[in-house]
């Protein structure tokens, strides 16, 4: 049984730690999934695309706001924390309302300055990026074992970003100062939490090239695809190749490639899916902070939602649709959007049969939050 008490968390061998089974068919999931996206009407398709938040430590709470949205997936931020490991695992559970196909439960999770699990003392970036991949792998394992212990089932806790600069926000938070070096780790990142958790590699296609926070701007480069293919690239393609279910895009630009930021950008997509050979979920970075950026065609949330999944993501995210009725708002508009012919019907059916299929690969993965670990 575990305790809430942080001196509590496992290690990395740590038998207290669940193991989830990989489903291994993954053409019958697919099949699965499309046939029960083909049985949504396009307001319930539309929801599955959105993950929402709530700023609430009350399960009841987060599940009034998960049935009162229909959203496909909650984010767990520092606001859902009281401090307690088994009540951060009941408010999980109660985003799910169908336990035979679970909502997606994400939480930021990359140890040392981002970390919402306040009880993750395993080692960060800081340290790993100077330390041998297999002290990388070995952290993400133990870190991962925490995240399913408290009934989440995503991290978006792996930054495939590098920087030299340490003046830059992503220096602190990246695995390796150069590719050769964050490339490697990136990996063993993904390897050490396969057992426990989907993982997510962040923000496509690099923050390091593209100075400036996109917290606030929207960062960009004029780097050349060809000397983003033989750096930036690099530790996503090690990342995809470890079997990485999410990628998140980024809100910067490289305008070589496209004026738009990559989140918003059909070549940046496109590339993702033809070079990389990703086939899992492409998911957004939080939607707010388009509109942080100031910029006057960034201001209206729905517009930007539909825009994302027009370029190519399966899921926007939104720590701001923090409240039904602006959850809501994007939904419907999604919808509308697909009524009106802004967004093609095939590309909703599309993403929601990614989305589905990743979430049912969680019920088969045993990923819904265990009453006692």
């Amino acid at each position: 049984m575990a305790s809430d008490s942080p001196s509590a968390a496992p290690t990395a061998t740590d038998s207290s730690a669940s193991v989830r089974v990989v489903a291994g068919d993954d053409a019958a999931l697919a099949e699965r999934a499309s046939a029960i996206v083909a049985g949504m009407s396009p307001r319930q398709k539309a929801g599955a695309l959105v993950m929402g938040h709530l700023p609430s430590t009350d399960p009841e709470a987060v599940r009034a706001y998960m049935e009162q949205t229909g959203a496909g997936g909650f984010i767990v931020m520092g606001a859902n924390v009281s401090g307690s490991e088994s009540a951060l695992r009941a408010l999980a559970q109660s985003a799910t309302l169908d336990p035979t196909l679970p909502a997606l439960v994400a939480v930021d999770q990359e140890g040392g300055d981002v970390r919402r699990l306040k009880w993750d003392d395993f080692p960060s970036s800081l340290t790993l990026k100077s330390a041998p991949s297999e002290a990388t792998a070995t952290a993400f394992s133990g870190r991962g074992a925490l995240v399913e212990r408290a009934g989440i089932d995503v991290n978006f806790g792996i930054v495939a970003d590098y920087t030299d600069d340490p003046g830059s926000f992503i220096y602190r938070r990246s695995l390796g100062m150069d590719a050769s070096a964050a490339t490697p780790r990136v990996a063993a990142a993904v390897s050490g939490e396969a057992s426990f958790v989907d993982s997510t590699l962040k923000h496509f296609p690099g923050h390091g090239a593209a100075p400036g926070d996109s917290h606030r701007t929207i960062p960009s480069t004029d780097m050349s695809l060809e000397a983003w293919r033989a750096g930036e690239a690099l530790p996503f393609q090690a990342g995809i190749d470890a079997g990485a279910q999410l990628v998140m895009f980024g809100h910067l630009a490289y305008t070589s490639v496209d004026a738009a930021p990559a989140s918003l950008s059909v070549a940046w997509h496109d590339i993702l899916r033809d070079e990389l050979g990703f086939t899992g979920v492409a998911i957004t970075d939080d939607m707010a902070m388009l509109e942080a950026s100031g910029i006057a065609a960034y201001q209206d949330p729905v517009a930007n939602a539909v825009a994302a999944l027009v370029a190519g993501n399966d899921m926007v995210l939104g720590v701001a649709y923090s409240s039904v009725d602006r959850a809501n708002a994007v939904i419907d508009g999604i919808a509308g959007a697909v009524a009106s012919g802004a967004l093609s019907a095939e590309r909703l059916d599309e993403a929601a049969t990614r989305v589905v299929a990743l979430r049912l690969s969680s019920a088969i993965a045993g990923a819904l939050p265990c009453s006692v670990c």
